[in-house]
């Protein structure tokens, strides 16, 4: 980054940059590559989509563009907005006249009319996305940059060009933008941004669920997503979104006993899970791993603070949110709810024995989402005691080198009967039909659910047993 050179030419290497200013000098239009794209460049960070500015029609520009590309360019115009996209291949160029906006209170909908570049960059929500570049052919790579954008990306801060409460005021989301990239670039809110978020919190009650997730979501992803739930705490939004996760803050205290703040864990775990995967559906599940422990919460004398079954309550909360929230509803949710009911599981398991049938009930009950439980159950171990911890993450090694052990003896038997088929209808008499899938599917599934030993005399025995359950003689009783 260099906030003394007012020039960046070299950092408009792509061929693409020349080629739109060409157009526009043909076009006699001044145009600039603005907003995210000029921040990220500026950081040394990649970002796909290049959004330009013109003083003048950003529809004919476009076309003009797509035009000087040639064959298998795509291009959307959206005239009502003044907006157009041109795509060629992995190349995303979004072009918008310049404007000026202006709102009423009651409504997040815009006032939009043409204005000079001045303008346009003065409406934007942070002043590290109001900067600009020239691709003209005179001033090709001229920095212009009205709100100190680059003295505040050394500075690392989150800042509005104008006002922060008329910007707050009259587009909401940008309060959840602010939080956003403070958590994905790791940059602290202006102390007057941070003030002016917490007087106007109650007003992203308008703004859609939808525009309000896809934040959420972004948040999620970053880094280290517990800066963005912690300023959403700080400023009052959570209470708005996710109510259920502000209820997680605070400690009690009875008879001298007092709990861990069960929000800051929360955000522990959270990162925690952060440092080891990229999956977002595990990050939601840190999140929401101990959602029900405000409503199981109890006091017991001489037993101290209890959260009983807050796996499962969490497990069964988090329909109504992910609903609430317009989060995918599918696997994705069953995913999610299974790592919260078992995130227990794991921690219960090494308190007691570590078992070879206990640790294949877990990977039953786990399934596919075993790795990722352990990733949770590893995080959930926050404890300040250095030693507890460490004997919790000791036996956690040596429940995943059972893991290892199981596979590969399962890997082996691949969960084949001792006693098949054939021999069944030959045993009790029958022909090919639904009875003999009855004796095959329940000895596998009792086998799998370590309810008998894979070994041929344990496979008799229950055999047996369900041959009386159903009142079926034994005919042809094996010798061995």
């Amino acid at each position: 980054m260099q906030s003394d050179n007012k020039n960046f030419s070299h950092l408009l290497s792509d061929p693409i940059f020349r080629k739109v200013g060409s157009v526009a000098d043909s076009l006699e239009m001044h145009c600039y590559v603005v907003g995210g794209y000029v921040r990220d460049l500026m950081l040394g960070l990649q970002s796909k989509d290049i959004d330009f500015v013109t003083v003048g029609s950003g529809i004919e520009l476009a076309a003009q563009v797509a035009k000087a590309l040639g064959k298998n360019t795509h291009t959307a115009f959206y005239k009502n907005y003044g907006t157009a996209q041109v795509r060629k291949g992995a190349l995303e160029l979004e072009f918008v006249g310049a404007r000026k906006e202006s709102y009423r209170r009651e409504s997040r909908n815009p006032i939009v009319e043409d204005g000079t570049l001045e303008e346009d960059i003065a409406r934007r929500d942070f002043t590290i996305n109001a900067m600009a570049l020239s691709v003209n052919e005179k001033d090709f790579g001229t920095l212009v940059d009205n709100f100190h954008g680059m003295e505040d990306l050394e500075a690392r801060i989150i800042r509005t060009p104008l006002d922060p409460d008329i910007t707050f005021s009259d587009d909401p989301l940008r309060m959840m933008r602010a939080v956003r990239f403070a958590a994905k670039l790791q940059f602290e809110l202006y102390p007057e941004t941070f003030e002016a978020i917490k007087r106007n919190a109650d007003r992203i009650s308008i703004i859609s669920v939808e525009r309000i997730t896809t934040e959420l979501v972004k948040i999620i992803r970053s880094p280290k997503p517990s800066v963005g739930f912690i300023l959403m705490h700080q400023t009052g939004l959570l209470k708005h979104i996710l109510p259920e996760v502000e209820a997680l803050r605070g400690v009690e205290v009875i008879n001298g006993r007092g709990h861990k703040d069960n929000f800051y864990h929360t955000m522990q775990v959270l990162d925690s899970v952060a440092e080891r995967s990229d999956n977002e559906l595990l990050r939601w599940a840190a999140l929401f791993h101990d959602i029900a422990k405000p409503v199981t919460k109890r006091f017991e004398p001489g037993v101290g603070w209890t959260f009983y079954n807050h796996n499962i309550v969490g497990s069964n909360m988090l329909p109504r949110i992910f609903q609430r929230l317009k989060l995918p509803l599918g696997q994705e949710l069953k995913y999610v709810r299974k790592l919260v009911e078992l995130h227990m599981r794991p921690i219960a398991l090494v308190e007691d024995e570590v078992t070879d049938s206990a640790v294949r009930r877990l990977m039953n009950y786990a399934e596919e989402a075993l790795d990722d439980l352990m990733i949770l159950a590893r995080a959930d171990i926050t404890s300040k005691n250095q030693e507890r911890k460490q004997r919790f993450l000791d036996n956690f090694d040596l429940v995943e080198e059972k893991f290892v052990h199981i596979r590969q003896v399962d890997a082996e038997l691949a969960y084949r009967n001792p006693i098949d088929g054939n021999e069944i209808m030959h045993i009790f008499g029958l022909k090919t039909g639904p009875l003999v899938g009855y004796f095959t599917g329940n000895l596998k599934q009792a086998i799998k659910d370590c309810l008998i030993e894979n070994t041929r005399e344990a496979s008799l025995e229950y055999l047996y047993k369900l041959a009386r359950d159903k009142n079926i003689p034994i005919i042809n009783k094996p010798q061995d």
